[in-house]
């Protein structure tokens, strides 16, 4: 059968892989993560190695999150916290607010009477986005909410309408990359 020869997958030396200093030298997405007290480490290093596959700029770990070092994170993250930046703020309005005076938009990624649907969004090229990924079980704080620009919304097809923060972080990473 040719499927095995003309399919193989890529050895690792054959992916390309930058070093973490090429990666802090490669230019800037404009685009940065928010979480809003994700209790869990493991989706805080899933969200890391996200972060650094899809070359978001900083990540920021607010309130009950987790930081780095820590052996829980970098079991998901696999070294991913070392590449992506980031800062630990314990009020996620703190956040937000120097985003926002940096020229970020500001996105909180969550169920609202006005989210705007991710298959309709179309990230704008050269605008700088913060997106806000809320706690496994409260989701994004309603002041954290309020205080965004929009809210955006994955939309589900399911019973569940929910999916684990750190598979949101890929989908809406990916969706604003595919954007920019």
């Amino acid at each position: 059968m040719e499927t095995a020869l003309n399919n193989r997958k890529l050895l690792n030396i054959e992916l390309g892989r930058v070093s973490v200093e090429q990666y802090r030298e490669l230019p800037e997405s404009g685009i940065v993560l928010v979480l809003d007290n994700i209790r869990s480490a493991h989706n805080v290093g899933s969200a890391f190695r996200t972060a650094d596959s899809f070359k978001a700029d900083k990540v920021w770990l607010c309130g009950i999150c987790a930081v780095p070092p820590s052996a829980e994170i970098h079991k998901s993250a696999l070294g991913a916290e070392d590449s992506v930046a980031w800062e630990h703020v314990e009020d996620t309005m703190e956040a937000v607010e120097r985003l926002r005076n940096d020229g970020y938009t500001i996105v909180s990624v969550e169920q609202t009477v006005k989210s705007v649907m991710l298959d309709t969004f179309v990230p704008e090229k050269g605008r700088k986005y913060a997106l806000v990924f809320g706690n496994e079980v409260a989701g994004v704080g309603q002041k954290v909410v309020d205080a965004s620009d929009f809210s955006i919304e994955i939309p589900q097809y399911g019973t569940k309408h929910s999916l684990n923060v750190s598979v949101s972080v890929g989908v809406i990473l990916w969706h604003f990359r595919l954007g920019l």
